[in-house]
């Protein structure tokens, strides 16, 4: 795994489980208000930054019955070529694992759901399929973020639905097309997007018009609640 970051204790990632959290290094996503810029450059570029898998798997060892569980984030996880290796060894620590995508690679969460490696998942979703060509460059079947929100909705034993909502990715409109591409899901999360953050892009930060206000989020809010069972502002 290439590891770019460590956190070790958290009481609010993982709901209802006292986690660490693992950021992997690389993501296939350029969001210009991405929170964790220095995560999506590629391994190759950031060697000298990465952890060693092996201490992350020592800390395990030592927290066994103070923590609960991981969380794996990122960057995305999926690009990750041992990711399912690197989940079986944590389960088989006896740990809880929660799992944060972007929803890119669907048959990569097939085999996680498979083998039973993930308790809990959140997909982020970043706007409306017509619209992924503004935060994924380059060619992108749009239809595997469908079948990565089917996989949750069948296979997953809990999930979560995410969006940060800013302009132009997020409007009313939009607002509907992603209520009608999760109808039906049990837990849809609007957050609220930070201008105190450093960013991918730090000119995205200086125009106000990309940024909700707290009334315009609970309208948005209204939208989503006639597609899903629940849904929480942050």
């Amino acid at each position: 795994m290439n590891i770019g970051g460590f956190q070790k204790n958290s009481l609010i990632d993982f709901p209802g489980t006292i986690a660490c959290i693992l950021f992997t290094q690389g993501c296939n996503f350029i969001c210009p208000y991405c929170h964790n810029p220095d995560l999506i450059a590629s391994p190759q570029k950031r060697a000298d930054d990465r952890y060693d898998e092996n201490k992350i798997f020592e800390f395990l060892e030592k927290r066994k019955g103070f923590l609960e569980g991981l969380v794996i984030t990122g960057g995305e996880p999926t690009l990750q070529k041992d990711l399912i290796v690197f989940c079986r060894k944590v389960k088989d620590m006896g740990y809880k694992l929660k799992l944060d995508s972007n929803g890119t690679r669907p048959y990569v969460l097939a085999k996680l759901f498979e083998e039973d490696l993930i308790d809990f998942i959140s997909m982020d979703i970043k706007t409306s399929l017509e619209n992924y060509h503004l935060v994924l460059p380059g060619k992108f079947d749009t239809q595997k973020i469908l079948e990565s929100i089917r996989f949750l909705m069948e296979k997953a034993p809990a999930y979560e639905f995410r969006t940060t909502c800013s302009r132009p990715f997020i409007n009313k409109d939009i607002m509907k097309d992603i209520g009608e591409m999760i109808k039906g899901a049990s837990t849809y999360i609007l957050q609220k997007c930070s201008r105190n953050v450093t960013v991918l892009d730090p000119e995205f930060l200086k125009e106000d018009n990309h940024f909700f206000s707290d009334k315009e989020m609970l309208e948005l809010k209204e939208i989503i609640d006639e597609y899903v069972g629940a849904s929480v502002v942050r």
